[in-house]
Order: C-alpha cells, then sequence, then structure tokens
C-alpha cells in the first residue's frame, strides 16, 4: 500500500491543477486516471474544440479575402487534416501535463480509482490488475460527460455526443444539433463554416438561454444571416435511425415536423461522473447528481472532497480548477476566501463570440435593482470595422444607487479575451464611474467596454 498527503481522482482542469498546486504547498500527491491526463477538457472538449474553431475561421477569411483586398481562388479544405490538426493540439497540450507531473513531483497512476472507507482508493489497472492507495485527503475530479436523453439515445455513429463530433472520418452533408449551449452553438458554427448544412434546435424560447436576451437575439440573426437554421421553443421527441441517415421527429409551436440529417449531434448538457466510484460505500452525500460540498469542498464525510463538475457549481474548466486552488490551500493552513460564483465568466467561442459575467438585465431587474444600462455597438467601433468584424456590442449593466458592476454581455469577434477587465473590476468593487475614467487604447475592441459604460452614465462620445 502506498501512502500519499493528497490523492486526487482525475485530472482534467479541476485535477491535475489541483494536484499541482498540492505540490507546490509541500503535500507528497498522486494523481489517478484513467485515461489520458488532462481529462475531458483537454483531449476532448475546451482545448481541441478551439483547434477546430480557428480552422474554421480561418476558411472563412480565406472565402471572404476580397473583402480585405486580396485574392484567394479555389480555396477548399481538407476535412481530414483539419480534425488531425487538432488531435494534434490536444496530444501536444497532454504530452504539456506529464511535463508538470514530472516537474512538479507528482506520482501518476494509470486506471480506474474507486474510493474506500479509510481513506483509501482501490485502483483497477488496463490489464485487470489492482492496487489499494491511502492518504490524508482524497479530492475526487471525476468531471462528467455528454447527457443522454430517453428521447436521443446516442448511438456514436448517427446520434452522436461532442466526443465523436470532434473526430468524425468523414463530414456530414447535413447535420442536427440538439441543444444551443456552448457545445451546440461551436459545433454548429463550425460545421457550418465547413460547408455542412446546419439546424439548431433549441427546447428553450431563445438560443443560448443562459445568456442576457439581447444576446441571444444577436448571435440568433448572426447565425440565421450566415445560413445556419434555429429551431426555438423545439423539441426532438423521437429518432429513427434504420435508413441510410436519420429522421427527427421535432415537436415545434406549429406541431410535428420530420427532420432528416446524415447525423444528429446531441448537445444537451452534461452527467457527471459519480457511478461506481465508491461514493455509496464511503456513505458521501449527493443530490440530483452532484456531490454536496461546503465553501471548501469538504464533503460530509472527513478526508473526502470533491470538485469541479460533479459539484453544485458552473461546471466549467476554469470554475474546477478554481475550486482544486481552494481546496488544498485551505487543507494547508492557509487564509482563503470561498468562490464567487456570481463572478464567474461564461465564454462561447463561436464566431460572433459570445462573453458575460454577472446578472443578466432580467435577473437584475428581479432582484430589484434601479439599473443603468449602456450599449455600444461594435459597428461604431474604429478597430472593429478595420478588422472587418462590426457584428455584435457590448452591455453593461450597473446599480443606479451606487455604481455597481452588475453585468456585463458582450458578442463579437475576440471577446472572450475581452471580459477579464469586467471580472477583475467587479472583483475589486469598481464602479461605472471609475471604469469610464480608466484611459482604454486607441484604437482597440475593449474601447468598447468604456464606451458602453459611458453611455449607461449619458456620456457616450462615439454614438
Amino acid at each position: 500500500m502506498s501512502k500519499f498527503d493528497i490523492i486526487v481522482l482525475g485530472s482534467g482542469p479541476g485535477g491535475y491543477v489541483t494536484a499541482i498546486r498540492a505540490s507546490q504547498l509541500g503535500f507528497k500527491t498522486a494523481i489517478i486516471e484513467k485515461e489520458s491526463l488532462g481529462g475531458i477538457c483537454l483531449n476532448w472538449g475546451c482545448i481541441p474544440t478551439k483547434a477546430l474553431l480557428k480552422s474554421a475561421q480561418v476558411f472563412e477569411y480565406l472565402k471572404h479575402a476580397e473583402d480585405y483586398g486580396l485574392s484567394a481562388k479555389d480555396v477548399d479544405h481538407d476535412f481530414e487534416a483539419v480534425v488531425k490538426r487538432s488531435r494534434g493540439v490536444a496530444e501536444g497540450m497532454s504530452k504539456g501535463v506529464q511535463f508538470l507531473m514530472k516537474k512538479n513531483k507528482i506520482e501518476v497512476i494509470n486506471g480506474f480509482g474507486k474510493i474506500q472507507p479509510g481513506k483509501k482508493v482501490l485502483v483497477k489497472g488496463t490489464h485487470g490488475d489492482t492496487a489499494e492507495y491511502t492518504a490524508d485527503h482524497i479530492i475526487i475530479a471525476t468531471g462528467a460527460r455528454s447527457r443522454e436523453l430517453p428521447s436521443l439515445p446516442q448511438d456514436g455513429k448517427k446520434v452522436i455526443g461532442y466526443r465523436e463530433a470532434m473526430s468524425l472520418k468523414k463530414q456530414p452533408k447535413k447535420m442536427i444539433v440538439v441543444g444551443s449551449g456552448a457545445i451546440g452553438m461551436e459545433f454548429a458554427y463550425f460545421y457550418h463554416s465547413m460547408g455542412t448544412e446546419v439546424t439548431v434546435v433549441e427546447y428553450m424560447p431563445n438560443i443560448v438561454p443562459v445568456e442576457d436576451e439581447d444576446i441571444s437575439k444577436q448571435l440568433e440573426r448572426s447565425f440565421k444571416k450566415s445560413g445556419v437554421k434555429i429551431k426555438t421553443s423545439a423539441e426532438v421527441t423521437k429518432v429513427d435511425t434504420s435508413g441510410d441517415g436519420v429522421k427527427a421527429t421535432v415537436k415545434t409551436k406549429k406541431g410535428e415536423e420530420v427532420l432528416e440529417a446524415d447525423i444528429v449531434l446531441s448537445a444537451v448538457g452534461i452527467k457527471t461522473n459519480i457511478e461506481n466510484i465508491g461514493l455509496e460505500d464511503v456513505g458521501i452525500a449527493t443530490d440530483r447528481d452532484k456531490v454536496l460540498v461546503n465553501d471548501y469542498y469538504q464533503t460530509n464525510i472527513p478526508g473526502y472532497y470533491a470538485i469541479g463538475d460533479i459539484t453544485p457549481g458552473q461546471a466549467l474548466a476554469h470554475v474546477a480548477s478554481a475550486e482544486g486552488i481552494i481546496c488544498v490551500e485551505k487543507l494547508a493552513g492557509m487564509h482563503v476566501e470561498a468562490l464567487d460564483y456570481g463572478n464567474i465568466p461564461g465564454c462561447t467561442y463561436c464566431i460572433p463570440e459570445v462573453a458575460s459575467v454577472g446578472l443578466t438585465e432580467k435577473q437584475a431587474k428581479e432582484q430589484g435593482y434601479d439599473l443603468k444600462i449602456g450599449k455600444f455597438p461594435f459597428s461604431a467601433s474604429g478597430k472593429a470595422k478595420a478588422a472587418g468584424t462590426p457584428d455584435g456590442f457590448v452591455k453593461v449593466i450597473f446599480d443606479a444607487k451606487y455604481g455597481e458592476w452588475l453585468g456585463c454581455h458582450m458578442i463579437g469577434v475576440g471577446v472572450t479575451d475581452m471580459i477579464a477587465e469586467a471580472v477583475v473590476a467587479r472583483k475589486l468593487e469598481t464602479t461605472g464611474h471609475e471604469v469610464l475614467k480608466a484611459v482604454h487604447p486607441h484604437p482597440t475592441m475593449s474601447e468598447a467596454v468604456m464606451e458602453a459604460v459611458a453611455d449607461a452614465y449619458d456620456e457616450v462620445i462615439h454614438l
């Protein structure tokens, strides 16, 4: 039996970051992974999808070269090569995590880990061998997978999840994307840009339903303008995969219709990986598919902790990383603050990109705030016009009484790199007046933040 201070179960952006921070703080640390270091995010999620999306964006630029006074004739794409590049990026990043494990003297244990009472983990190796490990603290970071609906069972061939969507051998001519969250919209953009005929089916009245309604409406306009078909307040009730392709029965307000496609991508959310990992054996409390934890990620059983997608916070890579760091810093006796889940940025990387933090306008009104709201369109931004990307805007929401920055919502090219300004400002309790008086460089996309704030306070210059 091997003894550690901390064992981390799962090596995604929650697990591997936790392990590194634990090692930095002097804990003898091990990490258990059943597949590839970096988890879903690095190998089958965040990173390889961004590589696919970059290929799509470059392809779009080439197709519209004339808009920039350039000539690019007979522009085409090699779908297999695009997928191969994406896989190469993911593999390179996974090797980077392997290097970080060695650098930080973290023992990597390959196999399927199952927690046991008495602060033990039983690991079943790839060849069926088993080994038992023990630690003072066990941190569970097993993440999540694509959720399956009863009406939309995935067969991995005609009805697929995000994992298959990024490694198809052949590009489909027609695709139905069910669900319009970040995963659904990113794949809808990618496949449409590559030349696939795409239809998005969303159960809620607006696409990207967690976003501010103004953002949802703008993204829908942009996608429809590019040729993507969008059906909102719609539900796939059944799929027929018996023929060459797929026939999906879609229920809308107008009645039922049957859509035909080569492939249906189910992007209706995630299911946590909490089965068969020993939670019941140890007696760890769960509720609605999530492990219950306190502000510092302690479960109801001393010595066992949980972070990331399996806990009630937002299922985002950067949230999992932050939770893991807080967890081990607390174990090290450091003074740490509980994570502010109201100040977590969300990003969707289709084109136009979407980024947001804080309250939507609807949420702020429901909470009784008297609001100052400002908007600045990128069509009035010199940098955006020069770049040929004038679609979108920045929207800011302030409390009229104290100037508190309640929410920031952006849609446009590059906004996922801009949202951190609002996150940091809100963390520092910066007021609208202070943002307005902080000089922003010209010409940049980030000027739009200052201009939107100026609009909220009736001081906007360029509108």
